[in-house]
């Protein structure tokens, strides 16, 4: 008479996030120590996002490329968070996040497309 589903198995909390923050808070508070909570905050976004787009992407860990992507993306933040005045009027939220998620969506896009250049595995599935 009623269309009832049964419960599905209950799956395994992922933590992601929170493990994310935590390994990034400890460079936030010294940061904000040696320059400023600014500059410390903008660190954790770029951090946060970056690990995001590695654990995303975990599945390419095993390649040189891979990693050698990852670094130039890290060094490329490091003049975005010291050398850029971030705003000192505007709540820090307003230009954070979307900063974050232009950020994100840039390593991510930097991501898939060097797998589509330098992955062997790619490269045969579009042949055959």
């Amino acid at each position: 008479m009623f269309d009832y589903e049964s419960p599905k198995p209950k799956e395994p909390v992922d933590y992601t996030g929170l493990k994310i923050a935590a390994m990034t808070a400890p460079v936030f508070f010294l940061i904000t120590f040696l320059y400023n909570a600014d500059a410390g905050l903008a660190t954790c976004i770029v951090l946060d996002v970056i690990i995001f787009a590695i654990k995303l992407r975990w599945h390419l860990r095993k390649h040189v490329w891979f990693w050698a992507i990852i670094a130039v993306i890290l060094a490329l933040h490091v003049p975005l968070v010291f050398m850029v005045q971030w705003p000192k009027n505007a709540p820090t939220i307003f230009y954070a996040m979307p900063i974050g998620i232009a950020d994100f969506l840039i390593i991510s896009g930097a991501l898939k497309l060097a797998e589509k250049l330098l992955s062997k595995d790619s490269s045969n599935d579009e042949n055959g």
